[in-house]
């Protein structure tokens, strides 16, 4: 992905602050600069706002999403420290978090921990301008503006802040959406070297402000206990109705990422509160979510009723017509190899195994 170009800018050098990269900070330290100075339009911004939005954007794919960010990246145990210290929720919006943050920001362990990220990515940043050599000589060339450079530093022994070079300031106001995606985009690749078997790592990266509605799902199921009667619910044995249950991501939303038929099942209400973001026994409920699937697909398909919903399951390899047509061994099977790598994949990322 290219960045727009400029003739009178040094867009060139721009383009390579993310070349050789061996960790997040650079990323989120420029998202969180653009967000920033979008947010307040001062070329001003000090090094702590910035630092304290990094860990505000990083929040969200480490807590919530449980992604690696590799060994040698700081910025993940920093961030897993602050949420112990402060108890922000891990789902947290990012104005909570940022606000969590400066309300304590004299604490002398938060500010331990923010500080480590001011040590090195505001200088190294600017690599693609100033050679790195030692902070001040940095910081004093950054105040020519060498190069073209995005923004200048400043700092004495009260105040630490950027100045944005005043030329780039259009440019960021006009192509703001731009090289937020191109900064996402190499983020992802990055990420995605260090969770290789990790689905959907575009969509973990920023915490969605809703979710997508489960309505065409909730319909599909509700047709299916209409025709063919009550379904038990596979953790709590319970009879559901129509319109009278919740729909529970088998394997979780939240290392998914997706709302495919093929892993949501009606269960009581009750369980959200207790399975929420962990696991299921496979050994224990496979054989009765596959169950309770198969036999969906046969009462809608026997009643002649294929709405849309059903094209989900393509993705299984199969339509919903040849996967209703398995024996019920052939379709455990198929679920069996489905769920069985991703749920090994999840738990070793962390999410915990779970059993009514």
């Amino acid at each position: 992905m290219q960045i727009p170009q400029s003739s009178i800018l040094t867009t060139n050098r721009l383009g390579k602050i993310f070349s050789n990269t061996v960790a997040t900070y650079k990323y989120f330290w420029f998202v969180s600069i653009l967000q920033t100075h979008a947010k307040t339009d001062n070329p001003r911004i000090s090094v702590w706002e910035i630092v304290i939005r990094m860990v505000a954007n990083a929040w969200y794919p480490i807590h919530y999403f449980r992604l690696s960010f590799g060994k040698s990246d700081s910025l993940f145990e920093i961030v897993m420290e602050l949420q112990r210290i402060t108890q922000i929720p891990i789902d947290a919006n990012l104005q909570t978090i940022t606000n969590g943050l400066k309300d304590r920001i004299e604490d002398k362990k938060i500010k331990g921990l923010l500080n480590t990220l001011t040590l090195n990515v505001p200088y190294r940043f600017l690599s693609p301008w100033i050679q790195y050599t030692w902070d001040k000589d940095v910081i004093n060339r950054s105040q020519q503006l060498e190069n073209g450079c995005l923004y200048a530093l400043f700092k004495n022994e009260s105040d630490f802040y950027i100045i944005l070079n005043k030329a780039w300031e259009a440019y960021l106001h006009a192509h703001y959406n731009i090289l937020v995606d191109f900064t996402y985009w190499n983020l992802t690749l990055f990420l995605q070297s260090r969770n290789p078997n990790v689905p959907a790592i575009p969509n973990k990266l920023i915490r969605p402000e809703v979710r997508n509605s489960l309505t065409k799902q909730h319909n599909y199921w509700d047709m299916v206990m209409t025709i063919g009667g009550p379904i038990r619910c596979i953790y709590t044995n319970e009879p559901l109705h129509p319109k009278e249950y919740d729909l529970d991501h088998f394997i979780p939303w939240s290392f998914v990422c997706h709302d495919l038929l093929w892993n949501l099942i009606p269960s009581n209400s009750s369980i959200n509160s207790s399975k929420n973001d962990k696991l299921p026994d496979l050994d224990f409920y496979l054989p009765k979510f596959a169950s309770v699937q198969h036999r969906s697909l046969q009462v809608m398909l026997n009643a002649n009723q294929e709405p849309k919903v059903l094209d989900d399951f393509v993705s299984l390899g199969y339509s919903a017509r040849d996967l209703a047509a398995m024996s019920t061994e052939n379709f455990l099977e198929l679920y069996e190899r489905t769920f069985t790598p991703i749920n090994q994949i999840a738990l070793n990322m962390g999410f915990e195994k779970w059993k009514y």
